[in-house]
């Protein structure tokens, strides 16, 4: 008796839904692009030095956290092939290797604190 009707678009949904498009067409200034992609290198960045930190300072977590951040980095890398195939605006896939670039900077200089 139930009927299979589509569910309602939400404004939301409607709203996120155009969001990459939109920012696809918002960075095609290359000022805009650049300021974009230092944005995401430099908080990828900080998450890394937290994350090692944070990690670093209870000393049982190691190795878990070490494999999470290695299995991370490994599907951000298995993610390019996709995106390098697809043809047009590239946002995504220097958007992907800006995050990959700044997790892995942050990572390593909070290792070489330590030796």
């Amino acid at each position: 008796m139930s009927s299979s009707r589509p569910l309602q678009r939400t404004r939301l949904q409607q709203s996120l839904g155009g969001a990459w498009p939109r920012l696809e067409q918002w960075a095609r200034n290359p000022w805009r692009r650049l300021s974009v992609l230092l944005i995401v290198l430099l908080s990828t960045f900080f998450l890394g030095n937290a994350v090692s930190t944070i990690i670093g300072a209870r000393a049982f977590l190691d190795p878990p956290a070490a494999l999470i951040c290695v299995v991370l980095l490994e599907l951000a890398i298995r993610a390019r092939k996709p995106l390098l195939r697809r043809g047009g605006d590239r946002l995504g896939l220097e958007l992907l290797d800006m995050s990959r670039i700044g997790f892995c900077y942050g990572l390593l200089l909070e290792g070489f604190k330590l030796l």
